[in-house]
């Protein structure tokens, strides 16, 4: 099941990195002031391979699909809401349609496998504007009611990964943002984590959309069974089909190829954390392509963050999805590549660096501040 995914080459570049270093230092303020902004623009600049990187056709794509393990009760909302939800984001009306028309991002809305019709009543081969519909065959319902067979086949599965994979190919731009809808996809988020992380599940799961106390209990309880039931799908692609989503393979696709054309990826919470959590298991140098755009309030995304040891530029308690986190972070990275492009050095600023003489004196004064 791996031969057709892409394979990635190492783009870590020390003179280019160097370059970069020394173009953010010369800049009219003290070196390293603008904190994890510098790093940013570092590590953009070396995803698109130039010491002035700039960012172009931002894609917004949001991953939806239902889960047949909704059946055990593990998610407050009916998974109605998945084809609901999907309709407000085509009417333009959910809080991550609002962010990217704010932003000017272009937004895609990619049906993986939602128990819906979409183009029920169209002429057969009509469109509707930013949706995509890539159901693996047999997807119509959703995934299988993975307590008790596979989420899906290994077939299935593939057909997903392939299918994220022509996504990105038909995409314009250099940056993909990840976003998804899947009611009880929190729950094949957290499976994953626990599988491929090795952690205990109740350290992975959460409320999801808003579940009390005693319903994460139970929802534990379903997953220690799914996980059992399982056992013996430990390699990433077996976890994913066993456990996963469809919105969740068709991501990690999508990930592997806009990490393959060098493009900025622009994590969102804890479910695209997911698929990135995959992704990685089967291509480690994917990391260097990401940028986690928050730390969800959702249970698991700490130790998923931890895990892949990354650290995320926001954390606001979000726990919404749909790549709202990622629309936030966004401007971040405009601002960074823009510094980058904009900002004068001291040399075109006509502004007087520190002397050696300061530097030393500073030198001397933090020796002396940090001695008991």
């Amino acid at each position: 099941m791996t031969h057709h995914l892409p394979t990635l080459a190492d783009i870590a570049n020390p003179a280019l990195n160097q370059a970069l270093q020394h173009k953010l230092d010369q800049k009219t303020k003290p070196q390293g002031s603008l904190g994890r902004l510098e790093g940013l623009a570092l590590q953009l600049g070396q995803i698109l391979g130039t010491a002035s990187p700039e960012l172009v056709a931002p894609q917004m794509a949001v991953f939806a699909g239902d889960h047949g393990l909704t059946a055990r009760g593990i998610s407050a909302f009916p998974s109605d809401v998945s084809w609901q939800m999907v309709e407000n984001f085509l009417s333009g009306g959910a809080a991550v349609s609002v962010l990217a028309r704010q932003h000017g991002i272009a937004l895609t809305v990619v049906d993986c496998g939602v128990k819906h019709d979409f183009l029920a009543g169209l002429t057969v081969g009509t469109q509707r504007p930013g949706l995509q519909v890539r159901k693996a065959t047999g997807a119509e319902q959703g995934t299988a009611d993975s307590s008790q067979q596979p989420a899906m086949s290994e077939a299935q599965c593939a057909q997903a990964l392939a299918h994220g994979m022509a996504l990105v190919q038909g995409l314009p731009g250099n940056v993909l943002l990840l976003g998804e809808m899947g009611i009880g996809n929190t729950s094949a988020a957290s499976l994953l984590l626990a599988r491929l992380a090795g952690l205990d599940i109740a350290q992975c799961t959460g409320a999801g959309t808003g579940l009390d106390a005693a319903a994460v209990q139970r929802k534990t309880a379903v997953l220690r069974e799914v996980l059992a039931r399982h056992a013996e799908a430990q390699a990433p692609l077996q976890a994913l089909a066993a456990l996963g989503g469809f919105e969740i393979a068709t991501m990690v696709g999508a990930v592997l190829q806009a990490a393959h054309e060098r493009r900025v990826v622009l994590v969102d919470g804890f479910i695209a954390s997911a698929a990135v959590l995959v992704a990685h298991a089967l291509q480690p140098l994917v990391l260097q392509r990401c940028v986690f755009a928050h730390r969800s309030g959702e249970r698991g995304h700490e130790f998923m963050l931890q895990h892949l040891g990354v650290q995320a530029l926001l954390d606001l308690g979000l726990r919404l999805g749909e790549g709202s986190g990622a629309a936030l972070a966004w401007p971040l990275l405009a601002s960074a590549c823009a510094i980058l492009r904009e900002m004068a050095s001291f040399e075109s600023a006509g502004v007087s660096e520190k002397s050696a003489a300061d530097a030393d004196a500073e030198a001397q004064a933090a020796v002396l501040n940090a001695t008991p």
